[in-house]
């Protein structure tokens, strides 16, 4: 007896748009858009300004060389170098303690939706902030130096450390913490042992990859007085002291190269 087999069909990737028509009209949207922003923004940008602007960038760039090499100009870079530094890391972990309550409050498969909406408001508006105006607010809040920088790197950390991390738990496997729960084990202890070993990996691969953010960010918050060695660049560029400049920029440029090194080192292990 014959048996009608049922044909085979290739697995597609689901589409972003349900049909043609619609992909169209945002792709048609999208590029006119794009060209709008173009024609407004750039309205006043004559090929000459761009011309000058070149030669000025040039001059500049000329006006750096040699670097600043007086010991003492060195020794105050190196001191602030330090200073940042020590602020990325302080920040790191200051904003990865608070994110981790905010993380498992955040995840949906753990929480009431009462508190998963709390959390998920406060990583809103840690990302909706930028981290040059939070660290404004921190300056006139507690005054020029590293502290104001800390409070605004670890308020950014919060965001992106917090949506991340509770991603990935809303991504683990719900079976060792139900089996856990099965033995009478408490919340809590279902938990730790069912659900943190999973998420172990990608929080040592999270914490490093944000200080590596973080130790960018410290020279930058310097710029607005949050101390740190973008503190002493300002200051330099008021100055006109562009061979300083130089020096500072190295420096910013030798250590951020050593953070991504140690940081895609130590994500390459933990993988």
């Amino acid at each position: 007896m014959a048996t009608e087999q049922t044909p085979v069909t290739a697995w597609q990737r689901p589409t972003v748009f349900y049909n043609h028509t619609v992909k169209w009209i945002v792709y048609i949207l999208t590029t006119l858009f794009v060209l709008w922003s173009l024609v407004s923004l750039l309205a006043g940008v004559s090929p000459q300004r761009i011309v000058d602007g070149m030669g000025f960038g040039a001059s500049l760039v000329n006006s750096m060389v040699p670097p600043e090499t007086e010991a003492t100009a060195v020794n105050r870079v190196v001191d602030l170098v330090l200073e940042s530094i020590a602020m990325a890391m302080i920040a790191t972990v200051t904003g990865i303690l608070i994110s981790i309550p905010v993380a498992f409050g955040a995840a949906g498969n753990l929480m009431p939706r009462s508190v998963y909406a709390l959390n998920r408001g406060i990583i809103s508006v840690s990302r909706a902030v930028d981290g040059l105006i939070v660290a404004i607010i921190a300056v006139k809040a507690v005054g020029i130096g590293p502290l104001a920088g800390i409070i605004a790197i670890s308020f950014k950390t919060v965001g992106f450390f917090s949506k991340l991390l509770a991603e990935d738990i809303e991504d683990v496997d719900m079976g060792a913490m139900e089996a856990i729960e099965a033995t009478g084990a408490s919340k809590l202890q279902s938990v730790l042992y069912g659900i943190v070993p999973q998420v172990v990996p990608r929080f040592i691969g999270l914490t490093v990859y944000r200080w590596d953010i973080n130790l960018r960010a410290s020279a930058i918050v310097g710029i607005v007085g949050a101390g740190g060695i973008g503190t002493l660049l300002l200051q330099a560029f008021s100055r006109y002291e562009y061979n300083y400049v130089a020096t500072i920029l190295l420096a910013i440029i030798l250590v951020v190269l050593a953070g991504e090194l140690f940081s895609a080192y130590v994500r390459k292990r933990v993988q």
